[in-house]
């Protein structure tokens, strides 16, 4: 006789996708806290590494989830927080991108203060991803969630204060510019973490 087929752990193949999330939100901490414009080029090939593996993982995920006929909640909510995720690692992955491609040879001091919000993000989601599959029972994933839209206000606080003062102390245009696109991708990054903690909070109250 024919074993029966064993069932896919979606909430386990987000938590795998969340892992890489966390792998490029550490790798782009570690880049900004030993700076070095002479090795962005090296990080860029290392940081897409990190992007491509969570791409296959997510490429993984939807062939499964295109097969299967029952999933644990409905298939457009999985599909659409898998790809939320990797929107997250692409958002991560771009800010590495942007210092490479405007040659920033030194950093400005509220691109670490991002750094640390976004690494505060990336645990947040790690927890909220280890209490999905039991969201009926957890309470703590209501925390962490709340805690999630604490974190993006930080983002956007950090935001504000940093654009104002680059446009304060003025300087060379080019610089400016080039800041000023760097500290929108930051700020994105906070953004699309929070865009994957309210929709999951979404689908809770869908399935309660």
């Amino acid at each position: 006789m024919f074993g029966k087929k064993k069932k896919t752990n979606y909430y386990q193949l987000l938590g795998d996708l969340t892992a890489y999330t966390a792998e490029a939100a550490d790798y782009l901490a570690a880049s900004l806290a030993e700076y070095d414009p002479d090795k962005l080029a090296v990080s860029l090939e290392e940081m897409h590494k990190i992007e491509h593996s969570a791409d296959l993982a997510l490429h993984d995920l939807n062939k499964k989830l295109a097969r299967e006929f029952i999933t644990p909640i409905e298939r457009q909510d999985i599909f659409s927080i898998a790809n939320m995720i990797d929107d997250v690692t692409d958002s991560i992955e771009d800010v590495l991108m942007r210092l490479y491609m405007f040659n920033v040879h030194q950093l400005r001091e509220e691109a670490l203060e991002f750094s640390e919000i976004i690494i505060a993000c990336s645990k947040t989601l790690t927890l909220i991803m280890r209490e999905f599959e039991n969201f009926r029972k957890s309470d703590e994933i209501r925390r962490h969630i709340i805690k999630m839209n604490d974190l993006e206000e930080d983002g956007d606080a950090v935001y504000v204060r940093c654009i104002r003062r680059l446009y304060e102390e003025g300087g060379d245009p080019v610089q400016v510019i080039a800041w000023s696109e760097i500290f929108r991708r930051l700020e994105s990054c906070c953004d699309d973490f929070e865009a994957v903690s309210q929709t999951i909070e979404h689908v809770i109250m869908k399935n309660t």
